[in-house]
């Protein structure tokens, strides 16, 4: 399987922007997912889409100076991810959520991105699982055909805590907006004990893929402790003929025990894992 990897901005949130893109450029990577996460960011959204056209432009001049592109917009617009879900039943939040949205395709078109991943929205307690779904599929359509105007895929990443928290309710959300893929980190199910072969058929729709170790109970380990296995993942992939970026995802924040493994060290061992892999 030929390989296309990059690594997220926000793996490393001690040092400068400057200095992340060239940490990652020195990993021999070629692509960099950028996220724009409200309020904790390197790049954040209340500021980067304001002058959505301006600030992508700059932010593509940026990569390209230490040969980078820009391979994932990861779009965020609230430091939680319940207040302002594309579900939310609340009609001017999800108006504010779709208005970020619309900028957003601006910003990825001008930095050159062709590819955005958003988060696919949550249960709401006061209302039954079958009504969120149906308006997360709603507004998920309604992304759909704007970025398709524009040419840019948009995926959803199944995560914890989401309206999609396991494997069997990602594909049923997916099966209902076609066109819409899933940038897919088998971490997020690893954690909670769920099998490699329940996740892999989630690949016949993955556009994009967040790679790190994980196991039982953590959400992210050490290559050490890791239960996925990553050759297969990478199979899966290919039979389903996958042509997007693997990123690199290894993230340093206080949730989930995220701050208790080496993150570079992590990334390079996983970064030669994966060529390996490809060559089986």
């Amino acid at each position: 399987m030929k390989l296309k990897l990059s690594c997220t901005d926000f793996s490393f949130p001690l040092l400068s922007h400057g200095a992340v893109l060239k940490i990652i450029s020195l990993l021999g990577l070629t692509g960099v997912d950028i996220g724009l996460f409200a309020g904790r960011s390197h790049l954040r959204p209340e500021k980067e889409l304001r002058n959505p056209l301006k600030n992508g432009k700059t932010l593509r001049r940026r990569l390209a100076n230490e040969g980078l592109m820009a391979t994932d917009i990861f779009l965020q617009v609230h430091e939680n991810f319940t207040d302002f879900a594309i579900n939310h039943p609340n009609s001017s939040r999800r108006k504010f959520a779709r208005q970020q949205f619309l900028k957003c395709l601006d910003y990825a078109a001008s930095a050159g991105s062709k590819h955005i991943t958003i988060l696919p929205g949550v249960k709401f307690a006061e209302e039954s699982r079958k009504k969120s779904q149906a308006r997360a599929a709603d507004e998920l359509l309604w992304r759909v055909e704007r970025a398709a105007r524009m040419k840019i895929a948009i995926a959803i990443e199944p995560h914890v805590g989401s309206l999609i928290d396991n494997p069997g309710r990602a594909m049923q959300l997916v099966v209902l907006v076609p066109r819409l893929g899933l940038t897919l980190d088998y971490a997020h199910f690893t954690r909670a004990g769920i099998s490699d072969a329940k996740i892999e058929p989630l690949t016949s729709r993955a556009t994009h893929l967040h790679a790190r170790c994980a196991r039982k109970g953590r959400l992210q380990s050490s290559f050490k402790e890791n239960t996925i296995n990553f050759s297969r993942a990478l199979k899966a992939l290919e039979h389903h003929r996958f042509n997007g970026w693997i990123a690199l995802e290894y993230v340093w924040i206080d949730w989930e025990h995220c701050n208790e493994v080496d993150v570079l060290s992590e990334t390079i061992q996983l970064i030669q894992h994966l060529v390996a892999c490809a060559k089986c």
